[in-house]
C-alpha cells in the first residue's frame, strides 16, 4: 500500500527491500556508532551481517510488527521499524528509525515518527511508545526531546549479534520514553487523520541493531 506527503512517498515494507533497508542502515552506522562498534566491524562486513537480519525480519509477515518505508523518487529515503507490545511498561518498541544522510532535517524522521504513532494508537489505544538512543548521539537526542521524548533510563548497549568484540569500550543506551504518543501526530496531517493505509504501515525493533 501506497500514500504521499509532498514529495516523500510511504508504503509497508518487503522480502524485496531488505537490501536497501540494509546499506541505509549500515551507513547510518558507520557515520553515527564510530567509537561505540568497533572499527573492525564497521569498516567490514556490517552491510553483510544487517542484510542478513532483515532478510529474515521481512521474509515472513509479522503480525506484531510494522516496518514502514519512505520513498523520495524511487530511492530509500528513511524507515521505522516497530515492535507492538514489547514492554508491559513502556509499550510498543520503535527499534529502528534511519533517515537517509542527504534527508536530514527535512521531516522524513518526523514524518516516519508520526505514523509509527498512528499505528500503534490503531493497535492498542492505551500503548506508550520507546525506543533506545545511543548515548553518544546527541544530535539523535536532541531530535526526541524537541518531540516530547522523555528520558526513562540508561543502560549498557547490547553487542550486535551478542559479539562482544563489536564494541569499543562500554557505550551506553538511553531509553526515550512517550507514555501517550498521541503528541508525535501533531503538524503531520496524515497521520492525525488516523488514514487505516498509514496505520497499518508501520513497524519493527533495535539497540543492538
Amino acid at each position: 500500500m501506497f500514500w504521499t506527503v509532498d514529495e516523500l512517498r510511504f508504503r509497508t515494507a518487503g522480502p524485496d527491500d531488505a537490501d536497501a533497508i540494509a546499506a541505509l542502515h549500515a551507513d547510518n552506522w558507520r557515520r553515527h556508532y564510530r567509537g561505540a562498534f568497533s572499527d573492525g566491524f564497521l569498516d567490514g562486513d556490517v552491510t553483510g551481517f544487517l542484510g542478513a537480519r532483515w532478510t529474515e525480519r521481512l521474509a515472513v509477515r509479522d503480525p506484531g510488527a510494522r516496518t514502514i518505508l519512505a520513498l523520495r523518487d524511487g530511492a530509500l529515503a528513511g524507515f521505522a521499524r516497530t515492535e507492538l507490545g514489547a514492554s508491559a511498561e513502556w509499550g510498543a518498541l520503535l527499534d529502528n528509525l534511519h533517515v537517509a544522510y542527504e534527508m536530514k532535517r527535512q521531516g522524513v524522521g518526523t514524518r516516519l515518527l508520526a505514523l509509527t504513532a498512528r499505528a500503534v494508537l490503531d493497535a492498542a489505544p492505551g500503548s506508550g511508545l520507546y525506543l533506545w538512543v545511543l548515548e553518544q548521539n546527541t544530535a539523535a537526542r536532541a531530535f526526541y526531546a524537541a518531540l516530547g521524548g522523555e528520558t526513562a533510563t540508561r543502560r549498557a548497549l547490547s553487542a550486535p549479534g551478542d559479539d562482544a568484540s563489536r564494541l569499543n569500550g562500554s557505550p551506553m543506551a538511553l531509553g526515550i520514553i512517550w507514555p501517550d504518543p498521541s503528541r508525535l501526530l501533531a503538524g503531520d496531517s496524515t497521520a492525525a487523520a488516523g488514514d487505516s493505509t498509514a496505520a497499518g504501515a508501520v513497524a519493527d525493533r533495535e539497540l543492538s541493531d
